[in-house]
Formats: structure tokens, C-alpha cells, sequence
């Protein structure tokens, strides 16, 4: 019934209990979800999940907050592209929201980062997954400048403007909800999640956090998303079998369509 089109369960809080959650997940009706990578050094364990339960696909990238660890070239993430089970390019994109002391300028190696993941991706005909966040601009600069229309993909666990949203679906892309949809104070991301045309609509965890009213401040997981789904069901007036069946075509238009 239901798609998580984002979450990681390699990380605390979820790695040492994945049958648990897979339990959880079938009796939510969470039918699949796509386990994303954030480092080269993590991607075996992720993909692992992938080839090990048929739940489960999986992503090949380095997200832009990770420093200090393996950099990857285009070589690098169109290799892993090409493995049973990977059917998308990310988790990459631009984080500008904890600069710290650090200016917009001194983020040029994140830049760097991100055109490497979107030139994997055209070489490698896969969609990507971008994280965006307070960097709507750049983001959206550099999908334009590096031809990412031409795979498309998401704007994951999206926080930022309705302008920007606009941009992103101006350039085929799909926009995915996650729990802060459900947040009291999360009324302009709402309005945001109203007007996303219904076939560039997905949903998602990001878990293990962010997890969704009622389960706010515990640990989240993919069984979580049908918290997600009944809200945007409740936004658009709709029945919540209209949002999971919407959302898995989605989910299987972008990422299973040529897979893999």
C-alpha cells in the first residue's frame, strides 16, 4: 500500500533491529522502501539490505554534510549505480543551514560534490536524490547548469520555500514529504504539500528521524510513513488509499521504471 521513498537503516536506532522493522513495516502496509547511502564507506551495508530482503532497493551516494570521509568521483558512484538494486544517485545536494563560521564561499567543495553526483547520474541513467536546505538557489543553479532535467529525481524531506518547489517540479523533478508535514508549526510547508501536482508526489520517513505526530521525539522508521500519507490525505480531502496508491506509482514511475 504504502512506499517510504527515504530512509536509513543503517544508522542508530535502526541497524541492529531490521527484522523488527521490516514486522513493522507489514503490519503498517509499507509494502517497499529505498534505503539511502551517505558515504562510499557505508554503501555495502546499504546495499546489502538491498539484496538481502525484497522490501528493499537502494541508493549510491555522499551527502553534502559528510566531510572527512571518501570522495567520490564519477567513476566511483556510476560503478555503484550499475549493482542489482541501486536505482538511485544521492543522497546529494547543498546544505547551507549550519555554516557555523564559514561563509556560502567556503561550501565550494560541497558544490564540487554535488556536480559529481548529478554527472554520475546522466552517465549512469539514474534518478537523483537531493537534499537541499537553506540552499535553495545554488541547488537549483546547479541542477540547471549540469542538464539534471534529463534524470530527474527528488527533493527529499523538503523544508523549503513554495518558490523553490515550483523551480524544482519546473524541472521535472518529484518533491517527497516527510514527517514535519505533521508538525504544529508546519503550516507553509503544508501549503507547499497542497499545490505538488499528484503525480510528482511522494512520501518518506527520513528515519530514523523526524518522526511524525503521534511518534514525535521517538525513533523513526518506514512503518511511520502512513502517518505521513493521512496527513496529506487530510490536506487534499482525499481518502488515504488515493495518497498510497498515487504515491507507490510515483515511487515505481521514477526508480523501478528502467531498473535495475
Amino acid at each position: 500500500m504504502f512506499v517510504d521513498s527515504h530512509c536509513h537503516l543503517t544508522f542508530e536506532g535502526l541497524a541492529g533491529r531490521i527484522n523488527a522493522v521490516r514486522e513493522a513495516m507489514r503490519q503498517a502496509h509499507v509494502d517497499r522502501a529505498l534505503v539511502i547511502c551517505t558515504t562510499l564507506e557505508e554503501f555495502d551495508a546499504v546495499h546489502a539490505l538491498a539484496t538481502s530482503h525484497e522490501e528493499f532497493w537502494c541508493s549510491a551516494g555522499v551527502h553534502p554534510d559528510n566531510e572527512g570521509v571518501r570522495e567520490p568521483g564519477v567513476e566511483d558512484l556510476v560503478a555503484l549505480a550499475s549493482r542489482p538494486r541501486v536505482v538511485a544517485i544521492g543522497e546529494t545536494g547543498l546544505d547551507y543551514y549550519r555554516l557555523g563560521s564559514r561563509t556560502v564561499a567556503d561550501m565550494a567543495w560541497q558544490r564540487d560534490r554535488f556536480r559529481t553526483h548529478v554527472r554520475a547520474a546522466r552517465q549512469a541513467r539514474r534518478p537523483l536524490v537531493v537534499h537541499t536546505r537553506s540552499a535553495g538557489a545554488d541547488t537549483l543553479a546547479i541542477l540547471r547548469e549540469e542538464g539534471a532535467a534529463n534524470v530527474g529525481g527528488v527533493f527529499h524531506c523538503f523544508t523549503e520555500t513554495a518558490e523553490v518547489a515550483r523551480a524544482a517540479l519546473d524541472l521535472g523533478f518529484h518533491i517527497s514529504f516527510s514527517g514535519i508535514v505533521t508538525f504544529r508549526n508546519a503550516d507553509d510547508l503544508r501549503a507547499v504539500a497542497a499545490f505538488v501536482p499528484w503525480d510528482r508526489l511522494l512520501i518518506e520517513t527520513d528515519s530514523p528521524y523526524l518522526a511524525p505526530v503521534p511518534h514525535r521525539g521517538k525513533v523513526n522508521e518506514p512503518a511511520f510513513v502512513a502517518h505521513v500519507a493521512a496527513q496529506i490525505a487530510s490536506l487534499r480531502k482525499v481518502p488515504i488509499e488515493q495518497v498510497a496508491a498515487t504515491t507507490t506509482a510515483n515511487f515505481e514511475r521514477l526508480f523501478l521504471a528502467t531498473n535495475k
